[in-house]
């Protein structure tokens, strides 16, 4: 995971998810992903069932702020007082408590209505980029990032990473079937939160690296 050059690389990939999500931006202004959302909106709310439902109101239960915060505390515990990095405790706060910010600034600045075609939850605020997309990516990216080098193995290694996946796939899954979000909105909560997440590790393998 470190080489000479890694944290260039990791704000090589800031630049091009930021670029991603600016596109997302102008097609969602542009009224251009209309027909993308409606397609995907029909595709996946067409498998609903009483038991789906419940499972994918536990991916956005797992998703939410609340439990994002408990994530917080259980892994800076780990991280502090058994590993002793606070380093890596500090990647990881600002990582994570820089997230639901950056998220609630760009809902503030882009107003988008939540869809209102078949909702299974109410919920208010805005929807463009969802919440629960940035928060998934944020946490089980970082977490990735964290354990790869305690991780034995690259069976080990590519478990990690599907697994993270998973997680960030089914809580983004999980707000289109609920009606609350655009894929549209999902797929750029994904976007912004590489962004943010790419950054800050770039910037403290750099400074980490001189210190």
């Amino acid at each position: 995971m470190v080489n000479e050059s890694h944290h260039t690389k990791t704000l090589i990939i800031a630049l091009i998810s930021f670029l991603l999500f600016y596109m997302m931006v102008i097609l969602v202004k542009g009224k251009k992903v209309e027909t993308f959302d409606q397609s995907i909106i029909h595709l996946i709310q067409g498998l609903e069932s009483p038991l789906l439902t419940n499972i994918m109101k536990f991916f956005t239960f797992i998703g939410s702020f609340p439990i994002v915060m408990l994530i917080f505390v259980l892994v800076s515990f780990v991280l502090l007082y058994i590993f002793k990095h606070r380093f890596k405790l500090l990647l990881f706060g600002i990582v994570l408590l820089g997230t639901p910010i950056i998220n609630e600034l760009l809902k503030l600045s882009f107003h988008r209505v939540r869809p209102n075609l078949h909702r299974l939850i109410e919920i208010g605020g805005y929807s463009f980029p969802s919440g629960h997309a940035m928060n998934a990516f944020a946490v089980y990216g970082i977490l990735i990032y964290l354990l790869w080098n305690n991780v034995p193995g690259r069976i080990g290694r590519i478990v990690l990473i599907i697994t993270g996946s998973f997680f960030i796939v089914m809580i983004g899954t999980s707000r289109i079937y609920l009606g609350v979000h655009y894929p549209s909105d999902v797929i750029a909560g994904y976007f912004a939160s590489c962004c943010w997440l790419s950054i800050v590790i770039g910037l403290f393998q750099y400074f980490g690296k001189r210190h």
